[in-house]
């Protein structure tokens, strides 16, 4: 289990509001991202993997070290998702499964570089666990082509709605319901998202269950395998 000190955030109050407005560098940057994020999206859609980017990319309101992060929502053969980044000259930097606590669905997680990943989940998600990427705010790639942005939720658990000048961002705390019908998930979804944040301040720790990077010779399905007969819960896991 890997385990990281992290600084405490200060989490805001229903009652907070902002508007904010980008600078023109800021729309420079955002372009910047979202032009990288069509690269590697147009590489899986050419073998029908149809994926989203999440979080700042999608909702617009990015910094300098943004990640860009794509996740192709349903199980995939990872020899299929390897061969499309390398079709289009994506060099890939390590593969690792991932998994955040025992009961969360294990994930492929493909590093391009340290702010550029692909994931996929590798065994069937729970409806709490896809929604954490709408919490966040996605967009496909049609979506990214039509330079369309999203609603989600930040770490700092702010709703962030975006405007033509930049967006709105505003504390979701005590307001959990309407949040999540804003974002057309399920309220069980945000208040998971709520406790999981507030609790990590609190204990000023992150980490993950599981995160086992692959040697050159292992596929997903194969490390994935061997994890299963090592140990219980990841054997309960699958068949849950």
């Amino acid at each position: 289990m890997e385990v990281q000190q992290i600084k405490m955030t200060i989490k805001p109050t229903k009652y907070e509001y902002k508007e904010a407005t980008y600078s023109k560098r800021r729309w420079i940057l955002l372009k910047g991202f979202r032009q990288k994020t069509v690269e590697i999206i147009t590489a899986l859609e050419k073998v029908h993997l149809h994926s989203v980017v999440h979080g700042s990319i999608a909702r617009g309101d990015v910094r300098a070290d943004s990640d860009i992060d794509i996740f192709i929502p349903e199980v995939q053969n990872s020899f299929l998702v390897e061969a499309a980044l390398e079709k289009a000259n994506i060099k890939i930097n390590s593969r690792m499964i991932v998994q955040a606590t025992p009961n969360y669905a294990m994930k492929a997680h493909i590093e391009l570089n340290e702010k550029t990943s692909v994931s996929f989940p590798l065994m069937e998600m729970r409806r709490v666990e896809r929604e954490f990427y709408s919490f966040g705010g996605e967009v496909n790639l049609k979506q990214l082509e039509d330079y369309i942005r999203i609603a989600g939720v930040d770490k700092r658990l702010m709703l962030i709605e975006p405007t033509e000048t930049g967006h709105i961002e505003s504390g979701i705390i005590g307001r959990e319901e309407n949040v999540a019908k804003s974002l057309g998930i399920s309220a069980e979804t945000v208040f998971d998202r709520v406790h999981t944040l507030l609790k990590r301040d609190k204990t000023g720790r992150t980490g993950l269950f599981i995160k086992k990077e692959l040697n050159s010779e292992e596929t997903f399905e194969l490390a994935l395998k061997r994890l299963a007969e090592a140990n219980p819960a990841v054997r309960r896991r699958i068949k849950k």
